[in-house]
């Protein structure tokens, strides 16, 4: 009885010795013996005796006692435990009848059936039986178990097996036959012929669980056999958003190797096609062959389906889906179109350091070629206390590429900071990080160089060590201005004690010790007393210090270079002893000397390239992105390459399938019942928008096309079709209008509003679908004069159906009117029938133009008011000093077709946003014809924010027009690109701002000019000496500044100091501006401010300013 109780209480936790010490331990003995004999069966009793009890448990008669026992099994195995010891007991249950307990023994045979060989063959007979029982789960389990007994006597058994599997009713098993494949060939890859019939025959499958198994199978048996995938290339575009989520991975990554043999390169015109890609493939085969003259390029409708159906799946939980799709675009998508992986990608950096890692890497590789799809995300990069060393480096790896001109003041603030860490290696990789940031971008160079050098007072050594390796190789770019930086770390050299700051040092001294020539000699001597005790990376570079002193200056140098030769001559290293006698024969002239010497000075002192500091991640894109091969910077074991994009466009036909035929005939009947459609919602995107619109009856010819415009968003298999019925139908549109043109119009439109009124239900619902997807004008109007209003608005939506499809019902109508301008015919029939009936459409116009009239002086005043509360009481907005009349060309004459434009900067505040410029553009039509609708259209960059000025209906020839508009800038110089639209042209222009242009004069006293001055220094500060040409007197000095830049006056107790202040339109940051007057022509120009590159741009051209007469 003792016995029984020991032993039930040593199995309590799935058969674990250490669970039965706890229990012995928490039990509350009854009496000494129990204690004793519990707490000795817990600590040593024996795996065998433990497996006995299982195995008498197993071999008992009663169904409970073996399953209790198989969970147990179950459990040890998930606990990592062996219970190989098991596997005669549990093979014997092989045969049992209940399901229940058959599941777990072949759970428990998957797992130890390789191990034991031997005793799994003789229960094949068994596996064979459970291949045709009538549970899904056994056949499939049974399946799994043979092919985990990786004996080659059963291959032709597990290829019968795997054959029957492939065609059984259950996508379960099919799945698993699936799986099977792989391990058979790995077992025997003769057997690959077979293999491939198979999964010819399992990718036809057009169940989701079968699809990403069976892709899986046919990456590792036959990746090159692309030709398997052309029949069912679309079924699995269509298929991918409901396949579970391992299975779309697998999918989507063979599907970019299919995509880059078979469709042609979209990069090749990308500027041209971004406009029309999702027209090229929605509209009819008219204006298809129209766009074909103009554009080359037309995607290929497959490449665009295979784009539609993985942008979904940007939305996965999955991280390792989002990766997929992003590397898909990446490297099939149009350049424009890759940025809408962008945010996806971002929302992945939440997730686990691990998968940050692995985006990272692939965010650090994206942003080298395309800096602007990640600069809007740019605080989503910085640092954070808790990020990991090798997460840190890959955020600043990132900041660092997406460094450019407007945003490095920003990202060398942030910089800054990290410098300051405790993690000493980031600290250096960030000083790395400003080394490239100023060898990139030359207008911080100076100010990255000045704030290296401070940090080499930096109390920790790996700092100022590697500040002074990254110095020393800005200075190899332009090694003639920095002479003082030398002097300066010559200076630093005693308390520097990093062997390879004090050997980069050493080294910079002796490549440019003819413009030190004084401190180059004294720094050898001290070098000569601690030769002995330096590190060997520091004698090799004294040694190098002492011959190119001896060639440079002899006089001084000559003993102490014998006697640092003579030091290194009987060195214990035995590469400094070579280097010694190699340096000694080659500078100092003797008898057996060769003809190398003359040429030493050549040899030692010849100009070096300079270095280029480069990402790592430069070279990486040649791996594809997210793959093992990417990570590793390595090609890795079964990596499959990308292949370059076809020359000539692959035959298309490959990929027809039979299918489609019965879809067209379903597609155009229009009364069958619901049943039918079912079908075709799985696969299609749209098919509810068709199921109201077939509800409605389609009345008249408006409906026909509505519900082919609709259409044509579906899945590939319906797009034919669609174009097809909308040719037809806006043939039928065309033949209506000149009959509808008599006097029965509103006859007819009588019996069109009575149909509608006797529609089904669901056709209100269509309405509203219609509203929304830009066809608001028709459905409100209500009553229109004709059916070619109707396909005219049918077609403009189909073609726009590409943009926001919540637009309101005035915005879709201005955009139609928009989108009709280049077709004459269209444009002239929509100005005699639209008449009263789009009023609406028109109304927002005229209640807009009003407004800034009204309203620009309070808002003026507003805008005063509000810079006075953003600044502290002393500094003010205040009224421009001085206003140049000059204007700039915006477009000429002859390229305007008789359109002239010139625009300049009235330096006024902006009346539309605080933190916009104004601009004042002067149009004149110089043509012989009146201009009509002057608007603008697109512009860039994307981040770009205008406010458009009001459309100009009409300019009449020889009239001009003055308009204002509004530009952020965002504090940079970076010309904006906008579109100068007509009626019937539309004019690429551009407005540079030069940088006094984009601030805005503020008023001060001069204790808060210098008080604010103090907290602008070091990188924030920027000066130069500057000759004042000899016809400026005092007052001439503040005109100069006034004219370049927009800047307030600040009073100066002192004659000989002119002070100037300003901020930044955009960002409000103070810009401060000092001339002090010195004897002579001299004088010192500095600028304070915290953007940086606007600070250097605007020294620069006050000094052009200042030294001109």
């Amino acid at each position: 009885m003792l016995s029984m109780s020991t032993n039930s209480l040593s199995y309590n936790d799935q058969g674990g010795a250490e669970s039965a010490v706890e229990v012995g331990q928490e039990t509350t003995p009854t009496s000494s013996s129990t204690i004793t004999s519990g707490m000795g069966l817990g600590l040593f009793s024996s795996d065998f005796k433990k497996n006995d009890d299982l195995k008498e448990m197993l071999e008992s008669n009663k169904e409970s006692l073996k399953l209790e026992a198989m969970k147990r099994i179950v459990g040890l195995i998930a606990k990592g435990k062996n219970a190989s010891e098991l596997f005669p007991a549990v093979v014997k249950n092989v045969a049992s009848k209940n399901i229940e307990l058959k599941k777990l023994v072949y759970v428990y045979l998957v797992r130890y059936a390789e191990e034991q060989q031997d005793l799994a063959l003789l229960s094949i007979s068994t596996f064979q039986r459970a291949l045709k029982d009538p549970n899904q789960l056994i056949r499939a389990s049974a399946l799994r178990v043979l092919s985990s007994i990786r004996v080659p006597i059963i291959v032709p058994i597990m290829m019968l097996a795997i054959k029957e599997a492939a065609t059984d009713l259950s996508p379960y098993v099919r799945k698993t036959a699936a799986h099977a494949i792989q391990k058979l060939y790995s077992l025997e890859p003769d057997q690959k012929e077979h293999l491939i019939e198979v999964i010819e025959k399992l990718l036809k499958d057009k169940s989701t669980l079968v699809a990403g198994s069976v892709v899986m199978a046919f990456e590792e048996v036959c990746p090159d056999r692309i030709d398997l995938i052309h029949k069912n290339y679309r079924k699995l575009c269509n298929l991918l958003v409901d396949v579970e989520e391992w299975g779309q991975v697998v999918i989507i990554n063979m599907l970019t190797r299919y995509a880059r043999t078979q469709f042609l390169s979209p990069w090749k015109e990308d500027g041209l096609f971004d406009e029309n890609s999702e027209k090229a493939f929605y509209d009819s085969d008219e204006e298809k062959k129209d766009k074909a003259e103009s554009k080359p390029y037309v995607m290929d409708p497959d490449h665009r389906l295979l784009l539609r159906n993985t942008k979904p799946l940007l939305q996965s939980r999955n991280t390792a889906v989002v990766m997929a799709v992003a590397q898909l675009y990446w490297h099939l998508a149009p350049k424009p179109e890759v940025s809408i992986v962008t945010k996806s990608l971002v929302r992945l950096l939440r997730s686990h350091r691990e998968v940050q890692y692995i985006v990272l890497q692939n965010i650090a590789t994206m942003s080298i070629q395309r800096k602007g799809m990640f600069e809007p995300y740019l605080k989503s990069f910085y640092v954070r206390s808790t990020d990991a060393t090798h997460i840190k480096t890959l955020k600043l790896e990132i900041l660092t590429n997406l460094a450019n001109e407007a945003n490095i003041s920003t990202i060398l603030r942030e910089f800054q900071t990290y410098v300051k860490s405790q993690d000493k290696a980031f600290a250096a990789a960030t000083i790395q990080a400003i080394g490239r940031c100023a060898t990139n971008i030359s207008e911080v160079t100076d100010t990255c160089l000045n704030g290296l050098v401070l940090l080499l007072s930096n109390r920790d050594e790996i700092v100022v060590a590697e500040s002074v390796v990254v110095i020393k190789k800005l200075l190899q770019t332009q090694p003639s201005q920095h002479s003082e930086i030398i002097k300066h770390m010559a200076k630093l050299f005693d308390n520097i004690t990093v062997p390879m700051a004090r050997a980069s040092i050493l080294w910079l001294i002796g490549e440019y010790c003819e413009r030190v020539p004084k401190i180059a000699p004294d720094v050898l001597r001290k070098m000569a007393k601690t030769f002995t005790s330096e590190e060997d990376i520091v004698k090799l570079q004294t040694v190098n210090l002492a011959a190119k002193l001896y060639l440079t200056n002899s006089k001084q140098t000559k003993l102490l270079t014998q006697y640092i030769l003579n030091l290194g001559k009987y060195d214990q290293n035995y590469d400094i002893r070579d280097r010694t006698r190699f340096i000694r024969q080659l500078i100092v002239p003797n008898e057996k000397s060769g003809a190398l010497s003359k040429y030493a000075k050549r040899i030692l002192l010849a100009p070096k390239p300079a270095p280029v500091l480069e990402s790592s991640f430069k070279d990486r894109d040649r791996f594809q992105l997210g793959t093992l091969s990417h990570t590793l910077n390595t090609k890795a074991t079964g990596y499959l390459e990308l292949s370059d994009w076809p020359t000539e466009a692959p035959d298309q036909s490959v990929r027809n399938v039979e299918v489609i035929e019965p879809v067209k005939e379903w597609a155009k009947p229009l009364g069958k019942p619901k049943p039918a459609k079912s079908e075709d919602k799985f696969y299609s995107d749209s098919g509810e928008e068709e199921e109201e619109e077939e509800e409605e009856g389609s009345g008249s010819s408006s409906g026909s096309e509505d519900s082919s415009s609709s259409s044509s968003s579906s899945s590939s298999s319906e797009e034919e079709s669609g174009s097809e019925e909308g040719k037809s139908s806006s043939k039928d549109s065309k033949s209506s209008e000149d009959s509808d043109k008599s006097s029965s119009h509103s006859a007819s439109n009588k019996k069109k509003r009575l149909q509608k009124k006797k529609a089904s239900p669901g056709s209100k619902d269509s309405e509203s679908d219609g509203d929304e997807k830009g066809k608001g004008p028709k459905a409100k109007a209500g009553s229109e004069s004709s059916q070619s209003q109707a396909s005219s608005s049918a077609d403009s939506s189909s073609s726009s159906e590409s943009g926001s499809e919540a637009d309101t019902d005035s915005d879709s109508g201005t955009e139609q009117k928009k989108k009709q301008r280049p077709k004459p015919k269209v444009e002239e029939k929509a100005k005699k029938e639209v008449s009263l009936l789009d009023l609406d459409d028109f109304a927002p116009v005229p209640t807009t133009i009003p407004k800034s009239s009204v309203l620009s002086p309070s808002l003026l005043s507003d805008l005063e008011g509000l810079s006075l509360s953003s600044a502290s009481s002393t500094i003010q907005v205040s009224s421009p000093t001085f206003v140049p009349a000059k204007s700039h060309e915006l477009l000429h004459r002859m390229s305007g077709k008789g359109l002239a434009a010139q625009y300049h900067f009235p330096r006024q505040p902006c009346i539309y946003s605080p933190s916009m410029v104004s601009v004042q553009l002067t149009f004149t039509n110089s043509g012989d014809h009146k201009l009509e609708d002057v608007h603008i259209g697109d512009s860039s960059p994307p981040g770009l924010s205008i406010h458009r000025f009001s459309d100009i209906e009409c300019l009449e020839p020889g009239a001009s027009i003055t308009v204002s508009m509004g530009i952020d800038f965002n504090d940079s110089t970076q010309a904006a690109n906008f579109q100068l639209c007509t009626k019937n042209d539309q004019f690429s222009v551009s407005i540079q701002p030069a940088v006094g242009e984009l601030f805005l004069p503020v008023t001060m006293t001069e204790q808060d000019f210098l008080k604010e001055q103090g907290k602008l220094t070091g990188m924030n500060e920027s000066s130069a000496n500057i000759t004042v040409s000899a016809e400026s007197a005092s007052s001439p000095i503040s005109r100069k500044v006034v004219t370049v830049a927009n800047m307030g006056v600040v009073p100066s107790g002192q004659d000989s100091i002119h002070r100037f202040a300003a901020k930044t339109a955009s960002g409000g940051a103070l810009v401060l501006a000092t001339v002090e007057l010195k004897e002579g022509a001299a004088a010192r120009l500095t600028v304070n401010t915290e953007k940086t590159v606007v600070g250097s741009m605007l020294l620069r051209e006050l000094s052009t300013a200042l030294s001109q007469g």
